[in-house]
């Protein structure tokens, strides 16, 4: 079986490892690595019987979890205190909202970039607190801030001078120039109170936002990640709701989707149509760890680009990108989290 089938087996019936070799173990750790897995699966494979090697290197991997996910939710705090004055709805997303809100997607998930959701009208104020309070623009290019504040949904991304931590703020979940657009006053509105001047989105809607991030926003890049996410969360919450809502934001087929190749990838369920091209993408890595199906891959960048933009808006950025590479900054993806 090829591709990166041993790591999802593993994750989701963690008993299957039993029977590794060390070739085995090496392909699933280096298949853990490459998708940023290794501690989810630390923790998954915890107690389990395994070679003394696999076991220091998994021990290893829940330390660095653990440290991360404290790192993740001190940025939190520091971004609480310093949009606590505006009084505005601050929703925690991915990563760390599910760390803050003690969910099973959280548990041993590599978490990245902060990521918020506030109010459009409060965006002016946001920024300019979260820059009063020692943040800063990743690479002030004109063009990158110009397009991130017209056409993305989130701030151009910012960095703490003195953390070296990024934070990206958005005001809703999917680019305005995508096709589905989701209802961001709804996002808020249904929003989860931490009791510590943060929030969550509420079941349904994290379930919809991790469905509308891996399926109407990227390429699948790090989607293995995201898609046991969803997983996790369904496994967690249910479904009860989620068509209702998911067809609300505009967002009833990616969320199908997802429910689909969470049956296939973790469950040994049927890949049938388009959903084999779905699996081969987010599959796509060798015994090693290294990306493999190349056409596949730039397929589905082409397609991440397809969906954010309009076709002679498409042209016009991979033109202005492709001529100046040196000084375009990160491009907008949705991949981090």
């Amino acid at each position: 079986m090829t591709g990166a089938w041993p790591l999802a087996r593993a994750l989701a019936h963690p008993a299957t490892t039993a029977g590794l070799d060390a070739a085995g173990w090496t392909a699933l750790i280096t298949m853990a690595r490459a998708e940023q897995l290794i501690g989810t699966l630390a923790l998954r494979l915890d107690g389990l019987p395994m070679p003394a090697s696999v076991a220091r290197i998994l021990e290893d991997a829940r330390g660095s979890a653990e440290h991360g996910r404290r790192a993740a939710l001190w940025e939190a705090k520091m971004a609480r205190r310093a949009l606590a004055p505006l009084g505005c709805a601050v929703v925690l997303l991915k990563g760390t909202a599910f760390a803050a809100a003690g969910l099973l997607a959280g548990r041993g998930r590599s978490i990245g970039d902060l990521d918020i959701l506030v109010p459009r009208a409060d965006l002016d104020a946001v920024e300019a607190a979260l820059l009063g309070a020692g943040w800063e623009w990743v690479k002030p290019d004109p063009y990158d801030d110009a397009y991130y504040r017209r056409w993305m949904h989130e701030l151009p991304p910012l960095i703490h001078r003195e953390r070296d931590r990024m934070i990206d703020v958005h005001h809703t979940i999917l680019p305005p120039t995508a096709r589905p657009t989701p209802d961001a006053d709804a996002l808020i509105a249904a929003r989860v109170e931490l009791g510590n001047g943060l929030s969550v989105l509420n079941s349904n809607d994290m379930i919809v936002h991790a469905d509308a991030h891996l399926f109407a926003d990227g390429d699948l890049a790090g989607g293995l990640r995201n898609l046991w996410d969803i997983r996790c969360l369904v496994e967690e919450f249910g479904t009860e709701g989620l068509a209702l809502r998911a067809a609300h934001h505009g967002l009833a087929r990616e969320v199908a989707r997802a429910l689909r190749l969470v049956a296939i990838v973790f469950d040994d369920g049927k890949a049938r149509g388009i959903d084999r091209a779905y699996v081969r993408r987010l599959l796509a890595r060798d015994g090693w760890g290294r990306p493999t199906r190349p056409f596949t891959r730039f397929a589905f960048y082409v397609r991440s680009h397809w969906l954010r933009m309009p076709p002679a808006m498409l042209a016009r950025h991979l033109w202005i990108k492709w001529r100046k590479p040196a000084s375009s900054g990160r491009l907008p993806s949705s991949s981090r989290a």
